[in-house]
């Protein structure tokens, strides 16, 4: 694997170094480039496998490379800033790591590459057929039958905030903050609901991108989800689930 390495700091450009030539001794280092001027004819000259890459250079944010040279290889973002997260997802990032970065925080983030790497050798695109299909498909539900009180009614789904489980037993829970026991399974639900407007954070929350209010940084690099309406209990997606949230908030 061909590696570039972008960061203005010398100790960390070499300490990035000696841990790449450790987690990937076959891997080969082909520049280290300390600004965006020299990243940019860098990259004219060079095709590189992977890209680490500081986001606050000496002549301004990273961000900027993108605008000026074509970059088609995965980039992992190496800051101690973590208020440009959005972004350095949106500009092929696949892994944000804030310094003080440790060995496991690269070996996690190369992980992650050989994962990307494995799952497009494996997967052919769709042909054009299946896209059609696809694109033709409902949009997802649009109301729910819900029983409660002895009544039967529907809600509209846009009107749902989230869904969660609860003692086994999916509920639905509303803007107006009603809440309505289902029969069917969260994961059943999932697949009934557009997946363009509800995200599933994890096992017990499946949740609608109107009711998302911020993001914030937690614990063993998880993302805390705060909604317009209060949850049971904390909303919170691992790190491995942390890009396809932020592919998901984006692609709309």
């Amino acid at each position: 694997m061909n590696i570039i390495i972008i960061e203005d700091e010398f100790r960390a450009a070499k300490s990035l170094q000696n841990l790449i030539s450790d987690l990937k001794p076959a891997s080969k280092i082909l520049g280290v480039y300390d600004s965006i001027e020299t990243s940019i004819e860098g990259l004219q000259e060079i095709k590189p496998d992977l890209i680490f890459m500081d986001i606050h250079l000496s002549d301004g944010l990273s961000f900027e490379i993108f605008k000026s040279v074509e970059i088609t290889c995965p980039v992992v973002f190496c800051t101690a800033f973590d208020q440009y997260m959005l972004d350095a997802f949106k500009s092929k990032g696949v892994d944000y790591v804030l310094k003080p970065f440790s060995k496991e925080d690269i070996a996690e983030a190369l992980r992650k590459v050989d994962e990307l790497k494995k799952f497009f050798q494996k997967n052919d695109l769709p042909d054009l057929e299946s896209i059609i299909q696809k694109m033709n498909q409902p949009s997802g539900k649009s109301s729910f039958l819900v029983f409660k009180n002895q009544k039967y009614t529907t809600i509209p789904t846009e009107d749902i905030a989230y869904f969660y489980i609860h003692n086994e037993i999916t509920h639905l829970v509303t803007f107006a903050k009603e809440q309505f026991p289902l029969t069917q399974p969260l994961g059943q639900v999932a697949e009934q609901v557009s997946d363009k407007q509800f995200f599933r954070v994890n096992r017990q929350y499946l949740v609608n991108f109107k009711a998302i209010k911020e993001m914030e940084h937690y614990f063993q690099r998880k993302i805390l989800v705060k909604l317009t309406i209060e949850t049971p209990e904390k909303l919170l997606i691992n790190k491995e689930k942390t890009h396809s949230f932020f592919t998901w908030l984006e692609d709309r």
